[in-house]
C-alpha cells in the first residue's frame, strides 16, 4: 500500500538525460546554477520534485486542431446493461499519438506483465479507426482494452488538469524508454498479470491491471470460468490514476504515518471515480430513472468496480459503495475510527463527502419538485415525467463536476505529510472560500455537517464554525518574496506551464531562502534544537514549487504559487518522522498560507508510534540497524489480504 520514499526511482542516465533536456536557457537552467544559491547543501535541499514539475509537457493543441478525440469506452463495465448507458462515447482532448497508444502523458504498453507476450497494437490514428469513433467495445479484443485505458486515464488527468489550473507531473522520472521523448510519460499496463488486483507502483510509474478467472458463484452478467480484466472496469482504471495524480501532487501522503494517510490516498481515488460517473449522461438518466431521483438509492452512480464485486465478494455485491443503507433504505452514514483498516478508512471519507454531495443535491433540486408536484414536493408512485429527470440528471452532473474540482483543489491546501481526514475538511473550506467566497446553497455548511456525521472532526479547533476552520494566515507576518512575484516568474506562454526546469530551481531557491529564516513557522526544526531530544534532523527539502491559475463562477481569475517544504526527523523511537509545511503565496510573492505540521511535534510522534507498533505494522519492516523504513509495496484496489 506504500512505498519506500527515500528510494531512488528511476536515476537511470536515459532518465537523467531526459531531465536535462528540460535544462535550457543557461544561468540558473544550468546544473551548476547552485552556486548561485549558496543555501543549497548547506540550509535546505531541492528535491528532485521541482524538476518534475517542467518534465511533464501536455501537448499543446494548434489552431487547426480539432478539440477532442472521440472514443467509446465502458461507462461501468462490460457485464453492466446497455440501457443503463454502459457504453459511450467521450471525447478525449485531442493530441497526436503514436501506435500503442502512446501521447504526451501516457503510454500503453500492449505487453502481458507475466509471460511477456505482446498483443495487437491500438492505432488510434489509423483513418479507419478515427471514423468510428476507436474500436468496438469488446473483452476480446485487446486493441480495445488499450483504448479504454488510455481514454478513462486522460479523462481523469484533464480533470485534475482543469482543477489545478496547471499541468500536473508525475511523482517518478522518465522511464529509459522515453529517452527520446521530451517529457515523463505514466506507463500503463492493460494486461499486468493474472492478478486479482489492480495496482499503481510509484517507484517505476506504471499502473498495472491484472486479470483474473472468476470461480463460482458469481453475480450478475459474469460466468465461472469466465475472465475478468480490471482494465475495462471505468472505475478501477479511473482510481489506480487517481494514486498516479496524487502521488505526483504530494509525494509525502505515501508514508504510512497513520491509518488516515493511507485512508485518504485510497477514499480520494474512489471519489474520482465515482463523480465522473456522473460525467456520462446516460448513466446518470438511467440511475435518476431508476432511483425515481433518489441519488442515495441510485447504485448505478455509487457503486464502486460492480464487476470487481460481482466475482470477488461472497457477498455479490460491489467492492465499494459511496452510501450504505440501512434495513429501512435510509443513509446509515459509516462511522470513523483511527484504527480502522485503510480501504475502510478511505470508505468513511467517500461516505461523508456523498453525504455532503446529497444534501446539497437536495437543496437545488427541491424547487423542481415543488413545480412538478403542484407545491407538495412529494413524488406519486412510478416513474418520473422524462422532462424531471432530465432535469434532475443534469443538476447532478453539474454538481458532481463541482464536487470533485474542489476535492482536487483541495489538495494544494493540505499539508504535505500525515494528513488527516478533519484537516482535509480544513482544506476543502480553504480552497471553496479562496474562490467561492458567496456561499448561497450552504456547500461548505453541509461539508461541516456531514463531516462531524460521520465523527470526523479537525484537530485542535474550537467549534465547527467555518471561519474556524479555515486555515488562517501566518501567525507572524512574512515578508514577501519579490523573486516569487509573477512578475519575476518565466512560463511557456501559459501560466500554468513552467518555462524550465531551471526556473523552477530558481523559484525553489527564493523559496528556500525564506523558510531558512522562518523555520518555527514552517514546523522545521535546526539541527540540536533541545526540542529534538536527542534525535537528528535531515535538511529540509523544498519538494514541488507549481503555479495555479483558478476561474471563479463570477470569472475572477486567481493565481498562487503552491510549494512544499518538509523536513526528516530521525526519531530514537527507530521510525522517521516527517514535518513542513505547504506553503500559498499570492501574486505579488506575499505569503497567504503556511499549512504546517510540526516536525517537533510529540503528540504526533506518539501517534505514529501507536500506528507502527500495531495497526500499520504491516507497512513497515526493520532494517539491521534496528530502524523502520517503509515497506516498498504499491497501491492496489485491495489490500494485502485480497478481502
Amino acid at each position: 500500500m506504500a512505498v519506500l520514499p527515500d528510494a531512488p526511482q528511476n536515476s537511470t542516465p536515459a532518465a537523467s538525460a531526459a531531465i536535462a533536456q528540460m535544462r535550457e536557457g543557461g544561468g540558473p537552467d544550468l546544473p551548476d546554477g547552485e552556486a548561485k544559491c549558496p543555501g543549497v547543501g548547506q540550509d535546505f535541499e531541492i528535491g528532485p520534485g521541482v524538476e518534475r514539475g517542467a518534465a511533464v509537457r501536455p501537448y499543446e493543441r494548434a489552431a487547426d486542431d480539432p478539440l477532442y478525440r472521440p472514443l467509446r469506452i465502458y461507462t461501468l463495465d462490460p457485464a453492466a446493461s446497455r440501457l443503463e448507458g454502459a457504453v459511450a462515447v467521450v471525447n478525449v482532448p485531442y493530441e497526436p499519438l503514436e501506435p500503442g497508444p502512446a501521447g504526451s502523458v501516457l503510454r500503453v504498453t500492449p505487453r502481458d506483465g507475466d509471460s511477456g507476450e505482446r498483443y495487437r497494437v491500438a492505432e488510434l490514428d489509423a483513418p479507419a479507426v478515427l471514423i468510428r469513433n476507436g474500436y468496438d467495445p469488446s473483452p476480446a479484443d485487446p486493441r480495445f482494452h488499450a483504448q479504454m485505458v488510455y481514454a478513462v486515464a486522460s479523462l481523469t488527468y484533464a480533470a485534475f488538469r482543469h482543477a489545478l489550473g496547471r499541468h500536473v507531473p508525475w511523482g517518478f522520472d522518465p522511464h529509459p524508454q522515453d529517452a527520446a521523448h521530451q517529457g515523463t510519460r505514466l506507463r500503463v499496463l492493460p494486461f499486468g498479470g493474472e492478478e486479482r488486483n489492480a495496482a499503481y507502483e510509484p517507484g517505476d510509474g506504471v499502473l498495472r491491471f491484472g486479470y483474473f478467472t472468476a470461480d463460482g458463484p458469481v453475480a450478475g452478467r459474469n460466468v465461472p470460468g469466465g475472465t475478468i480484466f480490471t482494465c475495462l472496469s471505468h472505475d478501477v482504471v479511473a482510481h489506480e490514476t487517481a494514486h498516479a495524480l496524487i502521488d505526483g501532487l504530494r509525494s509525502r501522503f505515501l508514508v504510512p504515518t497513520g491509518g488516515d494517510a493511507l485512508g485518504f490516498h485510497e477514499g480520494f481515488a474512489d471519489l474520482v471515480a465515482i463523480f465522473q460517473h456522473f460525467s456520462y449522461p446516460d448513466v446518470v438518466r438511467a440511475a435518476i430513472r431508476h432511483s425515481s431521483g433518489r441519488l442515495g438509492r441510485a447504485a448505478l452512480l455509487t457503486d464502486l468496480a460492480r464487476q470487481f464485486g460481482h466475482t470477488t465478494r461472497k457477498d455479490g455485491k460491489a467492492l465499494r459503495s459511496a452510501i450504505t443503507l440501512d434495513a429501512e433504505g435510509r443513509v446509515k452514514p459509516s462511522v470513523y475510527a483511527p484504527d480502522l483498516e485503510v480501504h475502510d478508512m478511505g470508505s468513511v471519507l467517500v461516505s461523508a463527502v456523498f453525504s455532503a454531495f446529497l444534501v446539497v443535491y437536495e437543496r437545488k433540486t427541491e424547487r423542481y419538485l415543488r413545480l412538478a408536484t403542484a407545491g407538495t414536493g412529494i413524488l406519486p408512485e412510478g416513474e418520473l415525467p422524462a422532462d424531471l429527470q432530465a432535469v434532475l440528471a443534469d443538476e447532478a452532473s453539474q454538481l458532481a463536476s463541482q464536487f470533485l474540482t474542489v476535492c482536487i483543489r483541495a489538495i494544494d491546501y493540505c499539508p504535505p505529510v500525515d494528513l488527516s481526514l478533519g484537516e482535509f475538511l480544513r482544506a476543502v473550506l480553504t480552497a471553496d472560500y479562496d474562490l467561492v467566497p458567496d456561499d448561497p446553497w450552504g456547500y461548505r455548511e453541509a461539508w461541516i455537517d456531514a463531516f462531524g456525521a460521520h465523527g470526523i472532526y479537525p484537530p485542535h479547533v474550537r467549534s465547527l464554525a467555518e471561519d474556524e476552520l479555515r486555515w488562517k494566515r501566518p501567525a507572524r507576518e512574512i515578508r514577501p518574496v519579490d523573486k516569487l512575484s509573477f512578475a519575476e516568474l518565466k512560463f511557456d506562454g501559459d501560466p500554468g506551464r513552467p518555462s524550465s526546469a531551471g526556473e523552477l530551481r530558481r523559484q525553489a531557491c527564493a523559496l528556500g531562502m525564506m523558510v531558512r529564516d522562518n523555520l518555527d513557522q514552517f514546523g522545521l526544526a535546526a539541527q540540536g534544537d533541545e526540542a529534538l531530544k536527542g534525535d537528528t534532523v535531515e535538511l529540509p527539502i523544498v519538494q514541488s514549487i507549481r503555479s495555479s491559475r483558478r476561474v471563479g463562477p463570477d470569472g475572477q481569475v486567481v493565481f498562487d504559487l503552491v510549494a512544499e517544504v518538509t523536513q526528516r526527523r530521525n526519531a530514537s523511537r527507530g521510525f522517521p518522522m516527517y514535518g513542513g509545511a505547504t506553503v500559498i503565496l499570492g501574486p505579488t510573492g506575499d505569503v497567504r498560507y503556511v499549512i504546517a505540521k510540526n516536525v517537533l511535534n510529540e503528540e504526533r510522534m506518539e501517534r505514529q508510534a501507536r500506528f507502527v507498533e500495531g495497526a500499520g505494522a504491516r507497512f513497515w519492516r526493520r532494517r539491521p540497524d534496528g530502524v523502520r523504513r517503509p515497506v516498498r509495496e504499491v497501491f492496489r484496489l485491495l489490500h494485502a489480504e485480497g478481502r
